[in-house]
């Protein structure tokens, strides 16, 4: 029940002319993105304002049309789950239900369409059954069927997933009904998918202006020929006795004059509503609080480390465990999973629900989670989250399918329909996040633009040049930060404990609000165990997440200081290790800022760094990515415009390469040693007098 008015709205007016275009800009800039008509989605009730509403919800999809499909299933198990007590949501698959349309062409021909029916028996993933509707007009585009795929039927993907597929002829609107009726019903029975190959034909082309008769001459001399549905069915009932010829030209009749109305109606308004607002800005720079008492963590804690009775935990992680008891007294460390786990069990606190999921997301790929305990004798498992008291909210955590797009998909529709729940993924490592690039470009980094899609998703990508080979090192960070723009998301790249500890913190605090953008977090591989990366407790108590990072004992005779080096991530905990190899004292020509957060860039924060130093010779941009990855093609420009006059900005680095790494430790290990010292040596422009 759109409005025809609107619709036809959208078809006559392409632009918004009344916005000028911006200050300065190059070309037209109408003041915000938006996206094309049949993109839009859509909020109905239904019943509205009745004891029983029922809310209809139309996703918003991109061309990459199937990709919407986990996004539609995640709205509906986020619409059938109750998150509002402790343990797992409370769920009720008869709540909420997902429809799903498909083409035909692209049914068997996208892989993301088989992913995403994989989900539909597993735990973290089920919401009772979709029922699916292929759309088969046995053309994609141009394509015929015989091009498009392998089997006789475009449903024939379904088979391997035992649900019932029904095919039914288009032309027929009471088998159309009984098809959809049935595929209802079993739903309902027996919590499973149902499939309804709905086979009709294209009556025009692929759109309005496309000609079908230059690729499929003799299929449109039929669609030409042949009567249309609506024919069809009042010939049926004429014949039937049931209607007249009359009555069927009435109907149509005024059908055409309401169109005709809505049409001229829609002409004679001056002004066309506004069918995309631009994403508002983000509120106050200054960060809120995000510390937690010790005394609340200690008890948090100590409740972590609780099992239930007869429970037995495997030894060797038992041990592990055990020592995070005395983490939060004074001259302790508090590691990364540590700390992760004490920033969960806090927001739970404060009633905020969260979901995580991933391939390995209970234990994590780099075993330093294990937030779902098994006992080795019986195989019970047991979430220490699930039990704690202070916990006013749901904690929801599965491992995933062997699958990037959908699970992906999944999470971010679960929560753009719950956007006050936490939600997370996590990649087995970063770089397999490549497989869901679709999801991250038309969804996530880009669904507030388009749609108006408000997004708090979190996304954590393991990354870190170890040696792993060219699969297991990048993130690709420099996909991230391309896609950044019109303060969409944030990126960040972080090198403690207690800096990851508050950017949850902080994400949690946004969810539901209009500030909240999904958070993109390069994770660490090797540093879940480095000591570097620890942080003392009194860190969780005080302060917030801060966008740089100054190293501790630099840069205490500013005007000393010739070089600044600024890196992100591992490299700089690399850096420091070097540091604390060498004398103490030699380094006052040096100084080194981390920068923890790169999108939005903390230009302001570094340039009050750099104005710091009255000497400064040159800014260096460390990076253990090749030169054509990693931050530094983004992050260059943007140093550059706040460096002083007369400095030169430089890069150390890998040189630019087509792979992100190498497959050999021996070289990985030489070239990690050359940044470094690189970094670390004084480039004879420096004029400090050190003797060297």
């Amino acid at each position: 029940e759109k409005p025809y008015t609107k619709i036809f709205s959208e078809f006559h007016h392409s632009t918004n002319k009344s916005v000028a275009p911006s200050e300065g800009s190059i070309g037209i800039n109408y003041g915000w993105s938006g996206d094309v008509k049949y993109h839009m989605g859509a909020n109905r009730s239904i019943k509205s304002g009745e004891t029983v509403e029922t809310r209809l919800t139309l996703a918003n999809n991109p061309s990459h049309l199937e990709y919407v499909n986990p996004v539609v299933q995640g709205f509906a198990r986020a619409a059938q789950e109750d998150r509002s007590k402790p343990g797992y949501p409370e769920r009720n698959e008869d709540s909420a239900a997902s429809i799903v349309i498909h083409g035909d062409a692209a049914f068997p021909g996208e892989g993301i369409v088989a992913e995403t029916m994989n989900l539909s028996q597993l735990n973290g993933y089920r919401i009772g059954g979709t029922i699916h509707i292929i759309a088969n007009n046995k053309i994609g585009f141009t394509t015929e069927s015989v091009d498009s795929r392998s089997t006789h039927y475009a449903s024939d993907v379904a088979k391997g997933y035992e649900i019932p597929v029904i095919h039914v002829n288009a032309d027929d609107p009471e088998a159309c009904i009984a098809a959809a009726r049935m595929a209802s019903e079993y739903r309902r029975l027996f919590k499973k998918d149902f499939l309804i190959d709905l086979i009709g034909y294209r009556k025009y082309g692929h759109n309005e202006t496309d000609d079908p008769e230059t690729t499929q001459p003799l299929i449109y001399k039929k669609v030409k020929a042949h009567p249309t549905v609506s024919r069809l069915y009042a010939d049926k009932l004429i014949a039937q006795g049931a209607f007249s010829e009359d009555e069927y030209a009435k109907i149509k009749g005024e059908v055409v004059d309401r169109l005709k109305a809505a049409y001229e109606e829609m002409k004679q308004r001056e002004g066309q509503e506004a069918v995309h607002q631009t994403p508002a800005p983000l509120g106050e720079a200054t960060p809120k609080p995000t510390g937690v008492p010790l005394a609340a963590l200690r008890e948090i804690n100590s409740e972590l480390l609780t099992w239930p009775e007869g429970f037995k935990v495997y030894p060797k992680l038992q041990r592990i465990l055990e020592r995070r008891a005395d983490a939060l007294n004074d001259g302790e460390k508090v590691d990364w999973g540590h700390a992760e786990t004490l920033a969960f069990a806090s927001i739970l606190s404060d009633g905020r629900p969260i979901r995580i999921t991933g391939q390995d997301a209970e234990r994590a790929t780099f075993a330093f989670r294990n937030l779902v305990l098994h006992d080795p004798e019986t195989g019970a498992t047991f979430c220490p989250l699930h039990r704690l008291p202070q916990a006013k909210a749901s904690f929801a955590i599965h491992n995933s399918a062997l699958s990037e797009s959908a699970v992906l998909g999944f999470e971010y529709g679960y929560n753009v329909f719950a956007p006050e729940t936490m939600v997370i993924w996590e990649a087995q490592y970063g770089d397999f996040a490549n497989v869901a690039q679709v999801l991250i470009d038309q969804f996530i980094s880009s669904g507030r633009s388009k749609w108006s899609e408000k997004s708090g998703l979190i996304m954590l990508l393991p990354h870190g040049y170890e040696g792993a080979g060219p699969e297991h090192s990048s993130a690709r960070l420099e996909r991230y930060l391309q896609l950044s723009a019109e303060e969409n998301w944030t990126v960040a790249n972080l090198t403690s404990s207690a800096q990851y500890f508050h950017l949850l913190r902080r994400q949690a605090s946004l969810l539901g609000t209009d500030d909240v953008r999904p958070l993109v977090i390069v994770t660490p591989k090797s540093l879940v165990r480095n000591p570097r990366a620890a942080s003392a407790p009194e860190e969780f108590e005080k302060g917030s997440f801060r966008p740089i990072v100054e190293q501790p004992g630099l840069g205490r005779k500013a005007d000393r200081v010739e070089r600044l080096v600024l890196c992100s991530g591992k490299v700089a905990i690399d850096l420091e290790d070097a540091l604390d190899k060498e004398k103490p004292g030699q380094w006052d020509w040096l100084h080194i800022v981390r920068v923890e957060q790169l999108y939005p860039f903390p230009a302001q924060e570094i340039a009050a760094v750099i104005a710091r130093f009255p000497n400064l010779k040159e800014i260096v941009w460390v990076q253990e990515e090749p030169r054509n990855m990693g931050a530094w093609s983004y992050a260059e420009p943007r140093i550059r415009e706040i460096a002083p006059a007369g400095a030169p900005v430089r890069y150390i680095g890998r040189p630019e390469r087509s792979s992100p790494a190498t497959g050999f430790q021996q070289v990985h290990a030489l070239e990690q040693q050359f940044i470094v010292s690189q970094s670390l040596k004084p480039s004879p422009t420096l004029t400090h007098n050190l003797g060297r």
